[in-house]
């Protein structure tokens, strides 16, 4: 597909969008929380970000700060997160499966300013599992507000309706003129991911590459004005945010927000809700299609998907087609730091290339299969995947020699996936050149686990891979060897690991082992050990 939309010429910021959207579209809604009754139009949107945004002046915060979010789906994370770009903040969006110490490290990391949040999401306590992770690890020093925008508000957090009161201090003209002065080169966001070194990284994108990546995006897909998007991707996530919250509003579309992922439920809101854009992991669709009363719901309104992050079977796109009436079904493959996109099938594809390979490279954007020397490989030879182009990000934040190490002296971003080029130009990951492995469509990082994991009193050393799980696709299998005089348990580890990290990261199963095989020079034989899980 040629000539699609240039969103970075349509809109020059993130926020400018806002405002521009909120005069063409009216009284159509922009977003709909059906959970809390609330329905935002267009015509509201605009002024309801502008509010936020001066809600955060009033807090102190000025361009280029960072504003977290800690929450799930729900109405007030868009309002919240463009309100803080509008005030020339960078979003720092954080995951809800984080426990206390994860978001302890990307809030000190980050610089946070500000943190928006939520208590009593799945009976979670946010504030206090964070206050926990302060007492262990040290002051937010930053952190200099901190807003619960559902749920209990505890000591030091105020509410949200508070929090947007003190936007009367504040002139909607003097939030005009912080927002106009927004560049489109200026950092809009900054996603946390890992790596082969342990530790989270910042990721930082601009206002423009977000705007033309996700109006590309929106265009292959299809997404349009008067389209009803329920997005149960989350929000934290880079296709939540940008596939959904920002494609959404860039197109005139509805934004419905779903807060928790269940099969069942999501079924039963297509017909209530009349959705048409339903994006999702493989699992739901066949879930969703294994129901024997599927045939009593109306699913005519639906239009468009978006599926991957796992296997595909090319029975499950037919009948995502012919069963479930989807116009429009595509796959695709993308990472943080390459703006969440790189590339796509397209509509017209066959069942078989949407299912079996994650398409070709998305308009302005190259991408090849290399071998070690950086020399591309014949099509059909493995190889690494690189990305050149206008959605490669800045780098990350405060580093520059992991910066230097991901993008080359050409431009070509490395992205450690190993796969294949086709004669077309559309690529399959076949492998990963790092360890890290999918865990139900989030990304788990083997060298972020067993930092984790060697905090516990009894751990001496751990080495953590990926094992098939039937249900998630792949899950954590640690390989633990014990502290001279310590005792412990599989499943204690397991319990531990479960409530000191996020629930997709903790292994789900340990062998407690007297030695790891290693390399001459000390390093972990990784492939050892997945062939003991694999044979």
């Amino acid at each position: 597909m040629t000539n699609q939309p240039r969103g970075d010429l349509e809109y020059p910021t993130i926020p400018k969008m806002v405002e521009i959207v909120s005069s063409q579209h009216g009284d159509v809604a922009a977003i709909e929380d059906i959970d809390e009754r609330v329905t935002i139009s267009y015509s509201e949107l605009g002024p309801a970000v502008l509010q936020s945004a001066r809600a955060f002046i009033a807090s102190g915060i000025v361009a280029g700060d960072r504003v977290a979010v800690w929450a799930p789906n729900i109405w007030e994370w868009p309002i919240a997160a463009l309100g803080a770009q509008a005030a020339g903040a960078i979003l720092v969006p954080l995951n809800t499966r984080f426990k206390g110490a994860e978001a302890h490290f990307v809030l000190r990391r980050s610089g946070a300013k500000a943190l928006i949040t939520v208590n009593g999401f799945l009976d979670t306590d946010y504030v206090a599992m964070l206050d926990r992770a302060v007492a262990e690890l040290g002051e937010l020093t930053e952190l200099a507000t901190r807003v619960v925008a559902r749920g209990t508000v505890a000591d030091e957090t105020i509410s949200w309706d508070d929090f947007i009161a003190r936007a009367d201090s504040v002139s909607e003209a003097d939030a005009i003129a912080r927002r106009d002065a927004i560049q489109p080169s200026d950092v809009s966001d900054m996603l946390f991911t890992s790596g082969t070194t342990g530790n989270p990284k910042g990721v930082r994108t601009t206002h423009s590459q977000n705007l033309r990546a996700f109006r590309t995006w929106s265009s292959v897909i299809g997404l349009q004005a008067g389209d009803r998007y329920l997005v149960v991707n989350p929000f934290f996530h880079a296709f939540g945010y940008k596939a959904g919250i920002l494609s959404a509003l860039m197109c005139g579309s509805t934004l419905l927000p779903h807060a928790v992922f269940d099969a069942a439920a999501v079924l039963e809101r297509i017909p209530r809700d009349r959705i048409s854009m339903l994006p999702g992991p493989p699992a739901l669709f066949q879930t969703i299609l294994a129901r024997n009363d599927l045939d009593s719901f109306d699913l005519s309104s639906l239009r468009l998907s978006v599926t991957g992050a796992a296997a595909i079977p090319v029975t499950l796109i037919e009948q995502m087609w012919d069963r479930l009436g989807f116009d429009n079904v595509v796959t695709g493959y993308g990472l943080t730091e390459a703006t969440g996109i790189a590339t796509m099938c397209r509509f017209d594809d066959d069942a078989e290339t949407i299912a079996t390979t994650s398409g070709r490279a998305i308009d302005g954007v190259e991408v090849l299969v290399v071998d070690d020397d950086n020399n591309e490989v014949p099509r059909g030879e493995p190889g690494e995947i690189v990305v050149r182009g206008y959605n490669v990000m800045v780098g990350y934040f405060d580093d520059e020699a992991e910066t230097a190490a991901t993008i080359d002296g050409e431009g070509w971003l490395h992205t450690g996936d190993i796969g294949t080029m086709d004669e077309r130009g559309y690529i399959k990951i076949t492998d990963r050149k790092k360890d890290m492995f999918i865990v139900g469509g989030f990304n788990a990082y083997p060298a972020e686990i067993e930092n984790h994991m060697a905090r516990h009193p009894a751990i001496a050393q751990c080495a953590v891979i990926g094992v098939p799980d039937e249900r998630l696709g792949e899950v954590g299998h640690a390989f633990v060897i014990l502290r001279a005089g310590e005792t412990a348990t599989a499943d204690e580890i397991v319990a531990w690991c479960r409530a000191e990290m996020a629930n997709y990261k903790a292994p789900r199963t340990v062998d407690v082992v007297a030695e790891l095989p290693l390399t001459a020079s000390g390093k972990v034989l990784k492939y050892e050990l997945r062939a003991t899980k694999h044979s």
